[in-house]
């Protein structure tokens, strides 16, 4: 597999250990998560910013937080060097329909979601 491809894939595994994470697993969560990331966003009207473990945390404290319905897809993942973006498509996460943007990047010579917006 040449790296461009090999990179893809690791980006798009941090992906699912988003997905497989959200409702509970905060130990997933960790695994995709560089430890100094940042969570940016709305929830309705209201913007949230947090550091990562505080939302993983909250994760945490609140299993089954995911709706009965809750789906995730990624819409698309674009890397360029040790940077990158994945955008995934969330629906029915706490109620609400997400488009998240998941930038991506490569420490140490391993690939973390280092924020979301």
């Amino acid at each position: 597999m040449n790296a461009y491809l090999d990179d893809l894939q690791q980006v798009r595994t941090l992906i699912q250990l988003y997905i497989d994470g959200a409702n509970g697993d905060g130990a997933k969560l960790r695994e995709a998560f560089h430890p100094s990331a940042h969570m940016f966003g709305h929830i309705g009207r209201v913007d949230r910013t947090m550091p990562i473990e505080k939302f993983i945390s909250g994760v945490e404290k609140n299993p089954g937080m995911c709706g009965p319905n809750y789906s995730a897809i990624v819409r698309s993942i674009d890397i360029v060097g040790d940077a990158g973006v994945a955008v995934l498509v969330e629906t029915d996460y706490i109620g609400c329909d997400f488009v998240d943007w998941f930038t991506v990047a490569r420490v140490d010579g391993r690939w973390w979601i280092v924020g979301n917006t």
